[in-house]
């Protein structure tokens, strides 16, 4: 699998041919969208971070660190975690997978955490 085959995109940017299968992995539904807008073919609730870690985290860029390593704990210690990952490199050797999040911030968001687990697992 190349690296390229899985991408991180806002939801809310317009969905793209080259965005191939779209996964939302976020826990809740982003605000004011629509599910014909948001295009996806599978929301992946179970990877994304737990309530808990979403509170801690609160968006605040001087948690972010701490933030990545609690998610890459969670995503390593949560059987489920393990399905869904699986379920993703087994699409993503077919065709590009864009794991789709809804935090305005495109560097300091759960997504990127998610992808680079992906990638190194």
């Amino acid at each position: 699998m190349r690296h390229g085959q899985i991408r991180v995109k806002r939801i809310y940017e317009p969905p793209a041919p080259e965005d191939g299968y779209r996964i939302l992995v976020d826990r809740l539904w982003p605000r004011g969208m629509s599910k014909a807008d948001a295009a996806i073919d599978e929301w992946m609730k179970g990877i994304a971070p737990s309530p808990e870690l979403r509170k801690e985290f609160a968006h605040r860029m001087e948690r972010y660190a701490e933030f990545s390593a609690n998610y890459l704990r969670e995503l390593s210690s949560r059987p489920e975690c393990a399905v869904l990952a699986d379920r993703i490199r087994d699409i993503a050797r077919e065709r590009p997978v864009t794991l789709l999040y809804a935090a305005k911030d495109p560097v300091y968001n759960h997504a990127n955490v998610l992808r680079r687990w992906l990638l190194d697992e």
